[in-house]
């Protein structure tokens, strides 16, 4: 399942509040700090406006019925992050997946429901096995860099679900965060 994305020629309409967190990660991008290190703290900066009214507009916060909508919301001029809103209408989900950088996410509405898997060599090839499951609630952060950062999300709930994610890529240009999407088997 592959989100939708929302891609206009001009850019996105924005909040106050949103230019606002996009200058507070600009400023900690810009210091040039490792991947996991700028993860943590772009986490700390995000925190404090989830579950904000003011935060998206209502265009923002538009689902899809046929699969979870993709958002971007800001990316950076020169490559360097990406701030993309996902919006998850009841069971919809990822494929199992890693990323391309550096990732935070943040619940804005609803919950989240994360699978993390770890790879495991086996002879020749290899297989996943699930190392936690983890439920990401309204205001719940998480911040991780490659490797080790396979997971599927879904949203196991009845209502919408809605997420920022911060990425250090630019993802209006690569169209998806996804670096590997996995079919190998997966111990549940």
């Amino acid at each position: 399942m592959t989100p939708s994305n929302t891609a206009t020629n001009s850019p996105p309409r924005t909040t106050a509040r949103l230019r606002s967190l996009v200058t507070e990660i600009r400023e900690t991008v810009n210091r040039g700090l490792p991947p996991e290190p700028t993860a943590h703290l772009v986490a700390e900066q995000l925190l404090p406006h989830l579950g904000r009214p003011d935060l998206l507009t209502a265009e923002q916060c538009e689902g899809d019925p046929r699969h979870y909508r993709q958002h971007v919301l800001h990316a950076e001029q020169d490559g360097s992050f990406s701030v993309v809103a996902l919006v998850w209408l009841p069971g919809q989900h990822t494929p199992i997946h890693d990323h391309v950088s550096w990732c935070v996410t943040g619940v804005h509405e609803g919950e989240e429901h994360e699978r993390r898997y770890r790879l495991v060599p086996q002879g020749s090839t290899a297989r996943l096995v699930a190392t936690e499951d983890v439920v990401n609630p309204r205001g719940a952060v998480a911040a991780f860099a490659p490797p080790g950062d396979i997971h599927l999300v879904r949203n196991a709930g009845t209502g919408v679900a809605q997420s920022l994610h911060v990425y250090g890529a630019d993802i209006a240009r690569l169209g998806t965060s996804v670096r590997r999407v996995y079919s190998l088997p997966a111990d549940r």
